[in-house]
């Protein structure tokens, strides 16, 4: 069946969301629960993976350098409290210059199974985002949608029928509960 990994989006699942992007180490922000949720998946001996859009880097608003040390910050905050995330993919297509790499587009999820040698049919995506849900899909990854970061409004509109079924939580550490629970 092929090894599990857990694929989270950062901005909104990890920390919060900011309109104008996370720019620096100080404006990166733990959601509440998200670390310790990291370490909990770890402890049960699941590994942890990020894949995300940092639009940032191409709109040259921060340097790769920036971003590292915005990086290396989340994984410090999930090193306290006992996780690891084993590697964070990321993008950095902004929208009008987007492959098929940057989600909606499946091909960094593709990139983290591979990397992992991890069955996508075993490796639920969680996000807070259609594209995130888009991108899990053309993966054929589980999905799972918080409702922190934009969750909330990508639930406000009808989520289209083809990217059935997605669990619906409240937030990681609610997520978290789910895989634990039902064993995933």
């Amino acid at each position: 069946m092929g090894r599990q990994l857990i694929l989270l989006d950062r901005d909104g699942v990890l920390n919060e969301d900011r309109p104008d992007h996370v720019k620096n180490p100080d404006e990166l922000i733990m959601i509440a629960g998200s670390a310790d949720a990291v370490a909990r998946l770890n402890a049960a001996g699941r590994q942890v993976v990020v894949v995300t859009n940092q639009s940032a880097v191409g709109r040259q608003l921060i340097d790769e350098e920036m971003l590292k040390r915005i990086h290396a910050k989340l994984c410090a905050a999930v090193a306290d409290a006992g996780g690891k995330i084993e590697r964070i993919f990321w993008c950095a297509d902004p929208p009008w210059a987007a492959t098929s790499r940057r989600k909606p587009g499946p091909d960094m999820l593709l990139e983290a199974l591979d990397a992992f040698d991890a069955a996508a049919v075993n490796s639920p995506m969680i996000g807070d985002s259609l594209r995130d849900l888009e991108a899990a899909a053309a993966a054929g990854c589980p999905r799972i949608l918080v409702r922190t970061g934009k969750g909330a409004k990508t639930l406000a509109v009808e989520i289209p029928r083809e990217l059935s079924p997605v669990l619906i939580k409240h937030d990681l550490s609610d997520a978290v509960d789910s895989l634990l629970e039902a064993g995933a």
